[in-house]
């Protein structure tokens, strides 16, 4: 367990460094002067000496990518989930969370702390559009029991504590919907189970009304436990991409998915 903890210690140091010096680049991009003219013909530039700003979101996104990984498919740790391949609302929502204040973790309140609304909007588009490989499905010991009880709130809730099924609002194929729903797939059941705690303790909060907020506090460690198990176990889809938005009405009104 020790060398489990120091080694999650060692990565997220590792990855903080890695996104610091990247910042320069993502928080400069915004509004980065225009490059300097190049030098005369038989001139070297002056050591020392800036040169043009990166111009491509690959490069300005190198802050994400260091964590996130180099097409935002997340890594394999509790910590960085995947971002690829989720609505572009729904990331522009959590990056305005981190900036702030709705969502708490330091390196990511550092890096968002001065950009403007619209680089967040191209920030989250260039993840949304992105559909890289989705990782392995968790695969470490779990009682059939807990997966099949994780497999019936999701797919059918508890309707006697007015619990809605999370393919209610996340889809079918639990791969989101537009504009602002995301993904349940391609997570680790630990990450997965973290948010639901931080829902259910109003440390995590979403533009009103707070529907996940609404939900987490009816859940029981059981529930979470046994969900975050059995979306954690779920194979790629066939088609990983978002429902389109829809006109049929949520089972509660969410803030983040305006009807």
């Amino acid at each position: 367990m020790h060398r489990r903890n120091i080694g999650s210690s060692v990565l997220l140091l590792l990855c903080l460094l890695s996104a610091l010096r990247a910042g320069a680049v993502f928080g400069a991009g915004t509004d980065a002067p225009s490059a300097p003219p190049p030098p005369m013909s038989g001139a070297t530039a002056s050591p020392g000496v800036a040169g043009p700003m990166p111009s491509a979101m690959d490069e300005r996104v190198r802050a994400c990518t260091s964590c996130h990984g180099v097409q935002g498919q997340g890594l394999n740790n509790d910590y960085f989930p995947r971002i690829a391949g989720k609505p572009a609302d729904y990331l522009f929502n959590q990056l305005i969370a981190f900036r702030d204040g709705g969502r708490t973790y330091p390196p990511m309140g550092y890096l968002l702390a001065f950009l403007p609304d619209d680089y967040l909007h191209k920030i989250s588009q260039y993840f949304a559009d992105l559909q890289p490989p989705y990782p392995n499905a968790d695969s470490s010991p779990v009682a059939a029991s807990v997966l099949q009880y994780g497999e019936h709130l999701v797919k059918q809730g508890d309707p006697a504590r007015a619990l809605p099924a999370c393919a209610a609002c996340h889809g079918a194929r639990l791969t989101g919907a537009q504009p602002g729903i995301p993904g349940l797939l391609g997570l680790h059941a630990s990450y997965i189970a973290g948010q639901m705690g931080t829902w259910r303790s109003g440390t995590r909060h979403a533009v009103e009304p707070d529907c996940m907020h609404s939900i987490a506090v009816k859940l029981t460690d059981k529930d979470i436990t046994a969900v975050s198990s059995w979306l954690a176990r779920q194979p790629r889809p066939a088609d990983p991409r978002p429902a389109p938005s829809s006109a049929e009405r949520l089972p509660l009104a969410c803030g983040s998915q305006p009807q």
